[in-house]
């Protein structure tokens, strides 16, 4: 009782209990996140890819994700040196890539060049050997471009992806001809691939590289400029769509550039394709793989069944199923099939691509 009566006398005040500050339980369970991050707009896109939302931030009363990220970056401890001390410039660009890239980037087109001279010089067996030891060549050369520049993807490519991929490549070699030949009765005998198809999508690998480049480091900028996850998503989609129509206009004059060297009509259904792969590749550099496997499978199945239909309906009683084909061919030309096939499957990725790579989680530090 004395002591109790001491106690009180003091003018001490019992300590509260059960009052949990839940800030400092969530900085415990992104502890890692908190100490390396940068800047308030690092932890946000962090806490971002977690799942971690503007509600859920208003049960930590606060108003967004970066008000809560902002409390989390000033209570970690730092030294003095520390504090103030800016970002380099080179940290607040895109991820680094390897020396020689942009060079890299040009040989597909480079490779594909030098076969279709060969293709052109050659005939009987030496052309089938030049067309297929090209073929091989310009596969070497887009995967040395792909692996060792912005569009390398760190995740495993499902095989799948690879697969639907050289079918649409394919198509986009094979597909008219046969398809024409088969709207016409035949094929009667062989039909030449499309070398200028060929030739154009694979000089527009090295547009393709450098645009996403370009992306990549105007993403990361503006992520370090940025205020808030809302004003990073504000500035990124017009990027990205600025560049996507900065590679469809490079894309369409090397088509057209290769059909007026083989005196056809530029490809639109190779354009198509090479938007679709484009996009596919994009988000699969940055982790999203699920998405580009739905819609190249669904372009490359399109494309198939079309083919299939035409000759299903030489059976009898079955001509009802190649009438949507052949009537489109008839109408606007083989190339109608590629271009609704593709063009479709990348307006679909085009805007899951201004869904998810507008998050600042998808170009944080660590991101995919």
């Amino acid at each position: 009782m004395a002591g109790a009566g001491a106690g009180a006398g003091s003018g001490s005040k019992p300590v509260r209990r059960g009052a949990v500050d839940p800030v400092k339980a969530l900085m415990h369970r992104h502890r890692e996140l908190c100490e390396r991050a940068v800047d308030p707009l690092e932890i946000a896109a962090g806490l971002e890819a977690h799942g971690v939302t503007d509600r859920t931030a208003a049960r930590f009363r606060h108003r967004d994700v970066f008000a809560l990220a902002e409390e989390m970056y000033a209570r970690v401890p730092r030294g003095e040196e520390e504090r103030g001390v800016p970002v380099p410039l080179a940290s607040q660009g895109a991820p680094e890539v390897p020396a020689g890239w942009a060079v890299f980037a040009l040989l597909p087109g480079v490779v594909c060049g030098l076969a279709a001279m060969g293709l052109e010089l050659s005939e009987g067996r030496a052309r089938l050997a030049v067309g297929l030891g090209g073929a091989l060549a310009v596969a070497v050369a887009l995967r040395v471009a792909l692996r060792y520049g912005p569009l390398r993807c760190a995740h495993h490519v499902v095989p799948a992806t690879r697969a639907w991929v050289c079918l649409l490549v394919a198509y986009a070699l094979f597909g008219d001809g046969l398809l024409r030949a088969a709207v016409a009765g035949g094929p009667d005998g062989p039909w030449a691939p499309s070398t200028a198809a060929a030739l154009g999508l694979s000089l527009a690998v090295a547009p393709a590289v450098w645009c996403v480049r370009l992306f990549a480091v105007g993403a990361r900028r503006r992520l370090s400029l940025s205020r808030g996850l809302a004003e990073f998503t504000a500035s990124v989609r017009p990027l990205l769509l600025g560049v996507v129509a900065l590679y469809l206009c490079a894309l369409g004059a090397l088509l057209v550039g290769a059909g007026s060297a083989y005196g056809v009509p530029a490809s639109a259904g190779a354009g198509a394709l090479g938007a679709l792969l484009l996009l596919s590749r994009l988000l699969s550099s940055y982790g999203f793989t699920r998405a580009p496997l739905l819609m190249l499978g669904a372009a490359g199945a399109v494309e198939a069944a079309s083919l299939a239909s035409v000759f299903a309906g030489r059976l009898p009683g079955c001509a009802w199923l190649a009438a949507p084909v052949e009537g489109a061919v008839l109408a606007w030309g083989p190339g109608v099939v590629p271009v609704v096939a593709c063009g479709a499957a990348a307006g679909v990725l085009l805007l899951h691509s201004l869904r998810v790579l507008s998050r600042a989680s998808a170009h944080a530090d660590g991101a995919p």
